[in-house]
């Protein structure tokens, strides 16, 4: 198989794993979706911990807030926008993907890409310098070696016979 084939098969299997990992998983139920958001949302009163994970009375109560509004039919964006304003800019554990903030989730994706595409160069340049073979020098001093094997000269180090 050739090298470009095998890139070729590589990019449509990273194409479709990026289309079937940006497509969501489908309707959700109201207990889903009330999980998920709460999971990003950050606790006001316990540092590094989602509403979802924290026991915290603050906590709960943004819970129920969240279940109430999922109850009234809003959409995620809704009440995320809602706790916001509320809160602040801050109570959202994920930066919004937008703006100077997008950035969060820009740049890791361009330094993996990066550091592929770098690699991939590395190995084509190693491969450009690799050796070639052996040389005409190599290639005479096996013959020599060989000639002095079939005329029954047992010298493997080659130090002579001058001991």
């Amino acid at each position: 198989m050739s090298r470009r084939l095998m890139w070729a098969i590589l990019a449509v299997v990273v194409v479709v794993a990026v289309v079937v990992g940006a497509q969501g998983s489908g309707a959700r139920t109201p207990d889903q979706r009330r999980q998920s958001i709460a999971s990003g949302v950050r606790c006001p009163k316990c540092p590094g911990q989602s509403v979802l994970s924290s026991d915290a009375p603050s906590a709960e109560a943004i819970r129920d807030l969240i279940a109430a509004d999922v109850a009234a039919g809003r959409s995620d964006d809704a009440i995320r926008n809602r706790l916001v304003a509320r809160y602040g800019e801050d109570i959202l554990l994920n930066p919004p993907r937008s703006g100077f903030a997008g950035l969060v989730w820009v740049i890791p994706v361009a330094a993996v890409v990066g550091a592929f595409g770098g690699l991939a160069l590395a190995f084509r340049r190693w491969e450009r310098q690799a050796p070639g073979g052996p040389s005409g020098r190599d290639r005479a001093l096996v013959a020599a070696a060989l000639a002095d094997e079939a005329d029954g000269i047992d010298d493997p180090h080659g130090e002579g016979s001058g001991r």
